[in-house]
C-alpha cells in the first residue's frame, strides 16, 4: 500500500482566498455599473439608483456572499411588480426585475462569471 504526502501551501491558499473576495467585490461593482448604464432601474429623482451599492461581504463556511443592494424604500415594491406602468423619461428601459438579466437564463447570465474570472485573474498576477 502506497501513501502520498500532500503539503498545502497555506500562504498561497490565503492569497487565493483574498483574491476571490476582492474579485467578488469588484464583480458586484461591475454589475452595479452595468445596471446603471443599462438604464433599467425605475428612476424619478435618482434616490433608488443613488443607494444601489455593494453593502456587505461575508463568508458562510466555504462560500463568499457579496451583497449588492439598494436602500430605497420603494425598491422592493418596484422590483417585484412588472405590472406597474413605469415612466421612462429618465431611464428608457425602466421596469421591474432589473437584476433578472444577470440570473440563469437571462440575457446577461454570463456577465457575472466572466467579470469575476477577469477580476480574479488580475488579483492573482
Amino acid at each position: 500500500m502506497a501513501f502520498v504526502d500532500i503539503e498545502l501551501d497555506m500562504d498561497a491558499l490565503a492569497k487565493i482566498s483574498a483574491a476571490a473576495r476582492a474579485a467578488a467585490l469588484e464583480t458586484a461593482a461591475a454589475v452595479k455599473t452595468d445596471i446603471l448604464a443599462s438604464q433599467t432601474m425605475p428612476r424619478d429623482n435618482g434616490t433608488m439608483e443613488g443607494t444601489l451599492d455593494v453593502k456587505d461581504q461575508f463568508c458562510d463556511s466555504d462560500t463568499v456572499h457579496t451583497i449588492l443592494q439598494t436602500d430605497g424604500p420603494q425598491a422592493r415594491r418596484l422590483y417585484f411588480h412588472p405590472e406597474y406602468n413605469f415612466q421612462k423619461v429618465n431611464n428608457p428601459n425602466a421596469g421591474a426585475g432589473w437584476y433578472e438579466p444577470y440570473t440563469e437564463g437571462g440575457a446577461k447570465e454570463d456577465f457575472i462569471p466572466e467579470a469575476f474570472s477577469a477580476c480574479l485573474k488580475e488579483h492573482l498576477k
